[in-house]
């Protein structure tokens, strides 16, 4: 199967998603690396955009890594299966999907395509999109207010299922630090973190541990290590004081 380029982009909406900002961010990218690495991968943005041959991406997030594996694997029953939540969507159905989190041990035994099929039709009905967990690495957000969503676009699934499948990527969910720590002189490496904000309103939601400001100086002492070695090094933070001083 031969799928159009212009098709592999973001399948889901992510807070401090960067498509709005890849005008900018193209203008800092280097001409020629070799390997690209993204240790905080969310939608992906930057990496569709920039759709490299050899790539090590990641993300902490078991459910979101866990959700590109299958499509790369398994994309014809994802869509199936995205397409039976489209049929039955509604308010009700919604909190039913939404609560099966709710019993570890049963959720720990769903079928992984069941759990990615899931997180998509979440991300795709619930309010403004938001990947949202509590406390317990629940999903909490309500049901969005959607006359007609695009739970299931398969072009793009399949677009994305077929560029991870000819190319070079590697689907990592570990710690950031330990997913840049093989890339070597010549690489480039884009880091786009949990944003910091000094009254803890920020994006670190989406993941129960959070990434709070003893992250942060982690992160930069990765950056400044990477970079010492020759490491082509990007990194998108808000502009606070904080981060201003780190760097």
């Amino acid at each position: 199967m031969i799928c159009s380029e212009a098709l592999v982009k973001p399948f889901l909406k992510w807070a401090g998603g960067k498509r709005q900002l890849l005008p900018e961010i193209r203008e800092h990218i280097p001409e020629t690396f070799n390997s690209y690495y993204e240790p905080f991968l969310g939608a992906g943005a930057v990496f569709f955009d920039l759709l490299p041959t050899k790539a090590i991406v990641n993300d902490f997030n078991e459910q979101l890594m866990l959700t590109y594996r299958v499509i790369r694997d398994s994309v014809d029953e994802l869509i199936r299966i995205l397409d039976i939540h489209k049929a039955r969507n509604s308010r009700d159905y919604f909190y039913e999907i939404r609560a099966l989190d709710r019993n570890k041990h049963v959720f720990d035994l769903l079928p992984d395509v069941d759990k990615a099929a899931r997180l998509i039709y979440l991300n795709k009905t619930c309010f403004n999109g938001l990947y949202r967990v509590n406390s317990r690495g629940e999903f909490n957000a309500p049901y969005g207010r959607y006359k007609n969503p695009t739970i299931c676009e398969a072009e793009v699934l399949r677009a994305v299922s077929h560029y991870l499948n000819s190319h070079e990527v590697q689907l990592l969910c570990k710690d950031f630090a330990d997913a840049v720590a093989d890339a070597s002189r010549g690489d480039f490496v884009y880091f786009d973190p949990p944003y910091f904000s000094s009254d803890n309103t920020n994006f670190t939601s989406y993941q129960a541990e959070g990434f709070d400001a003893s992250e942060q100086e982690r992160l930069r002492d990765v950056f400044a290590e990477l970079s010492d070695r020759g490491v082509k090094c990007l990194l998108s933070n808000s502009d606070t004081e904080f981060i201003r001083e780190l760097y």
